[in-house]
């Protein structure tokens, strides 16, 4: 039996050693942005999933009282 070990056996060390990894890749200033960038995806994602931004809404007419 083949076993997949991808993420099985990751501990504080290594997450350590990720975590400088990125700070060194993408420096203290540029984090904050991209997390604020995924924060943006997530929410728009869940609100397609949700129907809330429904283009079939929209199309509608509003109903206006004479």
């Amino acid at each position: 039996m083949i076993k997949l070990l991808l993420f099985g056996n990751i501990g504080g060390t290594e997450i350590l050693l990720i975590v400088l990894l990125v700070l060194l890749l993408f420096g203290g200033k540029k984090i904050p942005e991209l997390m604020r960038g995924i924060g943006k995806g997530v929410r728009s994602f869940r609100e397609g999933v949700d129907g809330k931004n429904d283009p079939a809404e929209e199309t509608k007419e509003p109903t206006t009282k004479e």
